[in-house]
């Protein structure tokens, strides 16, 4: 294709330059989009009506002139738009010759490269976009040093590094400038505000960090400015609010504290405020109300405390407010209602209290979300005749995790338009009314974690948009209704934890995008449907602990389900639970005495049959022994010579290559590439090591763990991740692995390196000698019981460690006692972080399927899918592992007839007076008991149910030197 290209230049150069004796102008455009055109690619032949033999292009797709009918017109090319036209390669500096072009867009191709410096020297060139495409390096310095004419500039969704150039001051009649979605970096230069003809200034979702330079009220004709999802620190600029033109500011997901500066009360003309996800602290000051204009207002995420503002009831042109997690107190103010223009209120995760305004049902809202807080009272809707508007708008409503009682009213059947409901994690009795089944728009249902009794509706097939229904932790009777097959919409069933019995239905089996079915801890018996095997999108399945019986279905996922979902159902048979299926014989044949010869002689040929029906038989036996020893023969064979490769493999790694780590060494032959970040090129490991069950360690839902020597006689751990199908490309999975390899603690396992091929990934880890947490509690000798201060400070570098990795913004997702680890000095590294980073998307169905060990450990949203993953998580299984340590009992423990979850256990102790009794009777009484009461009640805060309510583990680790006593004076506790 090069090849072509040249030549092509090459050969129709002369032409058109003899030809520009003719008509110069137009050619001169002609062979300036002509060797353009040379230089891309064009898959779907989007320039195939530019021919070089034409006199102008003015007809070519893309291309526009000067109408020459108007006066000063030049008749020339004045704008190329090439966007959306899946073009690649590079843009060429042929343009150039377009000595009247304003408008160049070729946004959203794949032009890669970097940023050509010499197209600003297009001196008519007014406006550029070259947004979404794959361009990447530092913006040249150049390209604004002559950019005296442009007027609007646009490199987002690209990859452009580095830092802002100092020569953009050079645009003085710059009026847009968007470099949004790149991995540019650095401080913001305090020049920035020089551009004074600046109205719109785009940077976000960058790298950029520091403090936002002053002089930003310097741009008086400033209309719109986001720095959204950066690094930013320090206090929002002072003077803002001298930029009184501004219509939009978003500072939201920077690091940015404080108040809110007054002079923000002089934007009478913004529209939109976005703050979100920042550290600002204060209350919401009155004077919001003097920001008439506002439409959308997004305070979420930070720090504000005090009441919530009656001032608000002064914005009529309010149209979204969200307010959540925040430290908002009171009451929700009823001057609300004044916002006429409302259609979305949330101020969720707050500590605000009170009876559950009814008022709030008139507004006409879309949604309301009033999740988290502390609202009590039941649920009451106004008559229709007075809220008709609301039941013809409303699509969201959550009221979840708050203290409301009282019933389902009947009426939430009238609001049609609702699509997603959550009344979980609440107080409310009674059953589930029939009416829901006229909610035919919802999407989501979910009044989990209540008081409900009664049978699911038999109607339940009116909710035909369903996706989503999660009816756990209730009380729930009765049967499921075979009517749910008509919800064939639905992809998560969860009715765990209630009282429901019969058998499992088999129109579950017609509901065919099902990805989750959660029907444990119920009274279901009966055979499993044999169709279950049909739900193609099966991930997770759980029917534990009911009274099931028969075989289970094989073929599909019921092939490698796990052993813990189907528990608890004594009478269920197959490889899964290891229970061989009774075999079905034929029924004997009994001789009766008194028959007559006849009949002996019908039994004599009965029996000859038999035994010809036995030599055939046996025959097959024979010729099927002889394959499976053929089988076995051939089987040894491949065994040997995998063997031979892997060791070849192993080898192959001696090679050195050159990474972009600076001490990494790799190699990306044939058998694969190892990249040690040590920088040590002469690692070896054997890899048939990992066939040997041997040297395994243990066994994780993201793959086994063996322990290997390397050549100066050391060992390290390396995990054989068995997530290949789901693991990210070699890219984006190198970059990850990269990444978690720099993360540096003394309470973290250390990555030392890894090795690819796309069938076989490796991670190598240093080796923990005294291994897991779990051995050492519930496996160790008594004699080699930890004592209190060894407990302690287990916890204690745990919190450590997983402190250091929230910094960071990496949750761990999989905190348990078998991902801790203790080194020969006692101490603990918290290992497994990060693997969850390397799947294609962090979907929490594939990771609680990757995680189904850590049962008892994960956090309640994590089952949740309205509910945001956040490090609140790995708080959740911080606490229950605080309590796995102190009571030396594991979260959930099965007895003969009943569970013990280990949180609820210790719970009721603390709850009747007697928690001591719950510490672990290994210790012999040999603690201090002011210590080790408040570490439990410190575990049970950090497992709250609702996330709010748990301390970060910052907070975690200073509650624990909080706790701990001076140690002068004291005899170390054995």
């Amino acid at each position: 294709m090069l090849l072509i290209n040249i030549l092509t230049v090459v050969f129709l150069v002369p032409v058109l330059v003899e030809s520009l004796q003719v008509e110069p102008a137009f050619n001169d455009d002609v062979l300036g989009l002509i060797v353009f055109k040379a230089g891309i690619i064009d898959p779907q032949g989007k320039l195939s009506s530019w021919n070089e033999d034409d006199d102008n292009p003015c007809n070519w797709v893309g291309v526009r002139c000067d109408d020459p009918g108007r006066s000063n017109s030049s008749n020339r090319v004045s704008q190329l738009i090439l966007s959306n036209s899946s073009l690649s390669g590079h843009i060429a500096k042929s343009l150039l010759r377009l000595p009247f072009l304003s408008l160049l867009s070729l946004s959203n191709n794949y032009f890669t490269g970097s940023i050509n410096p010499l197209l600003s020297q297009i001196h008519s060139l007014r406006f550029l976009d070259l947004s979404q495409n794959g361009l990447s390096g530092p913006i040249p310095p150049e390209f604004f040093q002559h950019c005296t004419s442009l007027r609007a500039v646009s490199f987002a969704n690209n990859n452009l590094t580095g830092s802002l150039p100092d020569s953009l001051t050079s645009c003085s009649t710059l009026q847009t400038l968007n470099l949004s979605s790149n991995q540019l970096s650095g401080q913001l230069p305090s020049t920035l505000w020089s551009l004074s003809s600046l109205r719109s200034i785009d940077l976000s979702q960058n790298q950029f960090e520091g403090e936002i330079p002053a002089g930003i009220e310097n741009l008086y004709g400033l209309r719109a400015i986001n720095l959204n999802k950066n690094k930013l620190t320090g206090v929002l600029p002072q003077n803002i609010g001298n930029c009184l033109l501004l219509r939009s500011v978003d500072f939201a997901d920077n690091f940015l504290s404080g108040s809110l500066p007054e002079s923000m009360r002089k934007l009478g003309l913004c529209a939109s405020l976005i703050l979100r996800g920042n550290t600002f602290t204060g209350e919401i000051p009155d004077w919001i109300a003097d920001m008439t204009s506002l439409e959308i207002m997004d305070l979420s995420a930070n720090n504000f405390s005090g009441l919530i503002s009656n001032s608000f009831g002064a914005i009529s042109s309010l149209k979204e407010i969200n307010l959540s997690r925040n430290v908002l107190g009171g009451s929700l103010p009823e001057s609300f209602m004044n916002c006429v223009n409302l259609m979305s209120l949330d101020v969720g995760h707050n500590a605000l209290m009170g009876d559950l305004p009814v008022w709030i049902f008139k507004l006409g809202l879309k949604s309301i979300s009033l999740s988290g807080n502390r609202f009590t009272g039941t649920i009451q809707f106004p008559p229709p005749a007075t809220t008709l508007a609301s039941y013809a708008t409303l699509q969201v409503l959550d009221l979840s995790s708050n203290l409301l009682s009282g019933v389902i009213p009947s009426f939430l059947g009238n609001f049609s338009g609702l699509q997603f409901l959550n009344l979980s994690w609440n107080s409310i009795l009674g059953s589930i009314p029939a009416s829901v089944r006229r909610l035919n728009a919802t999407i989501v249902l979910d009044v989990s974690h209540n008081q409900l009794n009664g049978s699911i509706p038999s109607d339940i097939g009116g909710l035909i948009s369903l996706q989503v229904l999660r009816l756990e932790h209730n009380f729930l009777t009765g049967i499921i209704p075979t009517d749910i097959e008509k919800c064939s919409s639905l992809t998560s069933l969860d009715l765990s934890w209630n009282n429901f019995t019969g058998p499992i239905p088999s129109a579950i089996a017609n509901l065919s995008d099902l990805e989750s079915i959660d029907l444990s801890f119920n009274q279901f018996n009966g055979y499993l449907p044999k169709e279950l095997t049909n739900l193609s999108h099966l991930v997770t399945f759980n029917i534990s602990y009911n009274h099931l019986q028969g075989e289970l279905p094989v073929g599909g996922f019921f092939n490698t389900i796990p052993t813990s979902s189907v528990a608890g159902n004594p009478s269920l048979c197959g490889s899964v639970v290891k229970r061989a299926c009774p075999a079905v014989h034929p029924k004997p044949i009994v001789l009766n005495p008194n028959s007559s010869d006849s009949s002996r002689g019908s039994l004599a040929s009965n029996i000859q049959h038999r035994r010809i029906v036995l030599s055939i038989s046996s025959l097959i036996a024979i010729g099927a022994a002889v394959f499976i020893a053929l089988g076995v023969v051939t089987v040894s064979i491949l065994n040997l010579h995998v063997r031979a490769t892997m060791e070849n493999a192993a080898a192959a790694p001696k090679i050195s290559g050159v990474d972009d780590l600076s001490h990494s060494h790799s190699t990306e032959a044939n058998f694969g590439k190892l990249v040690m970040f040590s920088g040590d090129s002469d690692f070896t490991y054997e890899t048939q090591t990992l066939l040997n069950k041997e040297c395994e360690l243990g066994r994780g839902g993201f793959g086994a763990v063996y322990r290997t020597k390397i050549r100066d006689g050391d060992f390290v751990a390396i995990k054989k991740l068995n997530v290949s199908s789901l693991i990210k490309s070699q890219e984006n999975f190198e970059r990850e692995v990269k990444r978690l390899g720099e993360i540096r603690h003394p309470n973290l396992v250390e990555l030392l390196g890894y090795y690819w091929t796309p069938s076989l990934q490796l991670l190598i880890n240093e080796y923990i000698c005294r291994g897991s947490l779990y051995k050492l509690i519930h496996e160790g000798q008594s004699q080699c019981c930890l004592s209190w201060q060894e407990r302690f400070n287990i916890i204690l570098g745990a919190a450590k460690g997983l402190a250091h990795l929230h910094q960071l913004n990496i949750i761990h997702y999989d905190i348990k006692s078998t991902n801790i680890l203790i080194d020969g000095s006692g101490d603990p590294k918290v290992g497994d972080f990060g693997l969850a980073t390397l799947l294609p998307v962090l979907d929490r169905y594939i990771l609680s399927s990757k995680t189904q060990s850590a049962l008892g450990y994960m956090a309640p949203e994590f089952a949740c899918q309205t509910v945001k993953i956040t490090e609140k998580c790995d708080v959740y299984g911080f606490g229950v592992l605080i309590l796995e340590v102190v009571t030396g009992k594991r979260p959930v423990e099965y007895m003969e007839d009943d569970v013990v979850v280990l949180c609820d256990l210790v719970r009721r102790a603390l709850d009747e007076g007697r928690v001591e009794e719950c510490i672990d009777h290994n210790l012999q009484g040999n603690y201090p008991v002011e210590e080790a009461i408040p570490v439990v009640k410190l575990g049970l805060i950090c497992a709250s149910q609702v996330p709010s309510n748990r301390p970060n583990m910052e907070e975690v680790i200073r509650i624990l030197e909080l706790i701990k006593c001076p140690s002068e004076g004291q005899e170390e506790l054995e």
